[in-house]
């Protein structure tokens, strides 16, 4: 079954006209399917909107969140309640269009994990919206080794066990091809067409470019050292103690000399103490990030990788009572 994710914030002129061309799409791939819409705390009539679709199809389902918690929260939301096999997100403001969709599902069935959209062509503004995408999709792609030329979009189909091992928080969505590839998924881009929003106000603009900084220091940092901590805060540790551990021996042997320490190096003996107690700050740091990921991970029981599947010829084992195990 394929599962449509769809977020929703204040859409209401889109979701009448969404809902047509998306069942007109998913009704010729002659798939069993639901559409998940994910209200993300509206203040127009979008959900009243939606709960009157609801009445009329039972491939329906519509999600209400209790306050606005942003795209990410609501793609999750939408992700934990999509029954299909095969999950497809995309924005609801119909700036993406649904004939792209076998498209992306095609991708999936040649053996890819996730199809990631590609706006080839953006009609998006020059300066506010596609100069800072492409720079952010450049440091994306360099920092999660990942080559996509587009992260931005959310117009995406997934295997959903693939799912399984992305949590996601923050603003994390647009990373989810990167954090999944980290276990292993096998990522293609699909290109995709990129309309002109008719209705309504975008929801993005050049104010965000500082968020998609943050998340990129963030994504690096789970891509790298997520399993490891001390291997960062490690190596700073050591970088600042041996740095103030060399300025306090040199002044320890200057004051030895006969040397007024306050007058001729007080900068340099503050200096030199900030540095060697920085650094013992980060490797204490790094001791108490190995604490909390063995925490993490041994209490929930959970993995440090993904299966992607076993194969073997061993009949399965018998137990006493002869019931197979």
């Amino acid at each position: 079954m394929i599962s449509v994710v769809i977020p929703i914030h204040n859409e209401e002129p889109a979701i009448l006209p969404l809902y047509d061309r998306l069942t007109v799409v998913l009704e010729s791939l002659q798939k069993p399917y639901e559409i998940v819409f994910v209200d993300d705390a509206s203040t127009d009539r979008s959900f009243d909107l939606l709960a009157n679709l609801v009445e009329t199809d039972a491939r329906l389902k519509v999600v209400r969140l209790r306050r606005n918690f942003g795209q990410t929260a609501a793609l999750s939301a939408g992700f934990d309640e999509a029954q299909g096999e095969v999950i497809v997100s995309l924005d609801g403001d119909l700036q993406h269009d649904p004939q792209d969709l076998p498209a992306l599902l095609a991708k999936i069935d040649e053996g890819y994990d996730i199809a990631s959209g590609w706006r080839k062509n953006r009609v998006d503004n020059a300066l506010t919206r596609r100069l800072p995408s492409r720079v952010a999709n450049w440091l994306m792609a360099k920092i999660s080794g990942l080559h996509l030329r587009d992260f931005g979009t959310t117009f995406k189909a997934y295997r959903a066990e693939i799912l399984k091992d992305v949590h996601l928080y923050g603003e994390l969505h647009r990373f989810i091809p990167a954090l999944a590839a980290f276990y292993g998924a096998r990522v293609a881009e699909v290109p995709i067409r990129n309309v002109p929003r008719p209705a309504g106000t975008s929801h993005y603009g050049l104010g965000r470019t500082l968020h998609v900084l943050f998340d990129l220091i963030t994504i690096k940092f789970l891509l790298s050292y997520f399993t490891r901590p001390m291997h960062f805060f490690g190596k700073l540790g050591l970088l600042g103690t041996a740095l103030g551990g060399l300025v306090l021996a040199y002044l320890a042997v200057f004051k030895l000399l006969g040397g007024e320490l306050v007058a001729q190096h007080g900068p340099l003996m503050v200096a030199g103490a900030l540095l060697f107690l920085s650094g013992l700050s980060m490797f204490t740091t790094g001791l108490l990030g190995e604490i909390l990921m063995r925490t993490y991970f041994e209490s929930q029981g959970r993995r440090i990788y993904a299966v992607r599947e076993v194969r073997s010829k061993r009949q399965p084992k018998v137990a006493e009572g002869g019931g197979a195990r």
